[in-house]
């Protein structure tokens, strides 16, 4: 028994923020929202995936931004990402060190944490 991989990230979010979410998620960082299931949909929120990477966004009624806790993407060209971010608008600090990567924090548009991560060297995923 053991565990294989994580399926996705539940993010939370205030409500009626989905326009606010798109605009970061797909805009921002390219991952294409996906329609929620049809049960789910009256929830509000909105998922994001591609490939690998599956980011769900749910309404909570007493929203409080997740700071500590927070997800981390590896990607490829940071820099990009970076400059990206920062033409959209948005705060991008660098992140700490963390030996065989740069990283960068930026926060979504309703204050949760976002880790992105570069190797410095090529690594296999």
């Amino acid at each position: 028994m053991q565990v294989i991989c994580i399926d996705h990230v539940q993010l939370a979010m205030p409500a009626g923020g989905e326009a606010q979410a798109r605009a970061f998620y797909a805009g921002a960082l390219g991952i294409p929202e996906v329609p929620k299931p049809a049960d789910m949909a009256q929830r509000g929120g909105c998922w994001f995936e591609h490939a690998g990477v599956r980011i769900h966004l749910g309404v909570e009624t007493d929203f409080r931004p997740a700071r500590k806790a927070h997800v981390a993407f590896i990607v490829n060209d940071l820099a990009n990402f970076e400059e990206q971010l920062k033409s959209s608008g948005y705060t991008v600090k660098e992140g700490g060190p963390l030996e065989g990567y740069r990283r960068i924090d930026v926060d979504d548009p309703f204050g949760n944490r976002i880790e992105m991560m570069e190797p410095k060297a090529p690594r296999g995923l």
